[in-house]
């Protein structure tokens, strides 16, 4: 992986291979973001909170998850683990684990969504990146900082209305309030050369290995359930299913990320530094549910009932402008959405047990 435009120190004891420290690493898009990084030729440093020992098959290295770049994610990545609460680790011991491993590249996958409470987002979404900024900035060769933050950023728009960078960002919910404020410590620090960091805000994110909690995540989930349970299958309960969303595939986020790290940086507008991910498009989620079960070949009946909580992010319209993507990071969404749930699907499906066959007279 070039780090072309970029002071480089060679990585641990002069190896000259690149070391990217993934924050948040066994989550859904950091395990994607490892695979791109390590398939690039890094030197991956996973951050999380457990070792994730589920995972590990011999030392070192981890069979993480099927479905992804077409193999096992993982496979050959060798993953380097530091088991660290990402909430309670200041800038000091942030400084202390980027220095000691020599970072090049620092990727924030780390944070909080839905399901938690607002303290809680607070710390992992905005005072996570203020510390991994003063952490970067103390280093005397700060490395590149790659902040993921979202689309939530920005807040509601307008059906048909097409979100750029420049626009707005008045979100509505804690999520996209914590998330704006990690994002402008980023963008701060950036413009006062403090650090070197991109903001990455990224859309709805499918793909293999979404997260059950996510709509998408539900519907495979549920899927897979009804596959291996016979009889009719139970109904589907879903919110109502009013939005339409822009959704990007969780390997197209990792290839914009290492696109990211690559970037000659001299003399990138402050502006430049802040890049929206996604398709594009805006699809509606009801006919994304519809899709999900005529690529499974599922009858199950999907009803939809208002729980009382509104739409999750009480945002009804998304769809962002990628030409600065494409402008800055030389970056476009390579996956269709239905590559996207066919892989969702395949990575949610329990292998089929191996035959029974009859020992060899």
């Amino acid at each position: 992986m070039s780090m072309s435009g970029r002071r480089y120190e060679g990585g641990a004891a002069g190896s000259g291979t690149p070391v990217a420290v993934v924050l948040g690493a066994t989550g859904f898009v950091g395990r994607h973001v490892r695979a791109a990084l390590a398939d690039a030729g890094a030197r991956v440093v996973g951050v999380a909170r457990g070792v994730p020992g589920a995972e590990i098959g011999v030392p070192g290295a981890e069979a993480g998850v099927p479905g992804a770049r077409g193999e096992v994610l993982g496979a050959r990545s060798g993953t380097e683990w530091h088991a660290l609460d990402l909430t309670a680790a200041g800038p000091d011991r942030l400084a202390g684990l980027l220095a000691e491993v020599r970072a090049d590249v620092v990727v924030n996958a780390a944070g909080a969504v839905w399901g938690v409470t607002e303290n809680q987002m607070e710390l992992a979404n905005a005072q996570l990146p203020r510390a991994l900024v003063a952490a970067c900035a103390a280093l005397p060769h700060p490395p590149r900082l790659v902040q993921l933050g979202s689309v939530h950023e920005y807040g509601p728009v307008p059906a048909g209305a097409t979100i750029r960078e420049d626009g707005p960002t008045a979100p509505v919910n804690a999520y996209g309030r914590s998330k704006l404020a990690g994002a402008r410590a980023v963008l701060d620090a950036s413009a006062q050369g403090r650090a070197d960091g991109l903001v990455l805000r990224v859309v709805n994110v499918s793909g293999p290995g979404a997260p059950r909690a996510s709509l998408l995540g539900t519907v495979a989930a549920h899927l897979a359930r009804a596959a291996g349970t016979p009889g009719a299958p139970a109904p589907l309960r879903l919110a109502p299913l009013h939005a339409h969303r822009d959704f990007v595939d969780v390997r197209d986020v990792a290839d914009a990320v290492l696109a990211a790290a690559r970037l000659d940086t001299s003399g990138l507008p402050a502006a430049d530094r802040v890049v929206n991910i996604g398709r594009g498009e805006a699809t509606g989620v009801r006919h994304l549910v519809r899709r999900l079960l005529d690529l499974a070949g599922a009858d199950v009946p999907v009803i939809e009932e208002d729980d009382g909580r509104g739409q999750r992010g009480d945002v009804e319209w998304q769809r962002v402008d990628i030409g600065r993507a494409h402008r800055v990071l030389g970056w476009r969404p390579r996956r269709d959405l239905d590559t996207s749930l066919r892989d969702l699907l395949h990575a949610s499906t329990p292998p089929a047990p191996a035959p029974l066959t009859a020992p060899l007279q």
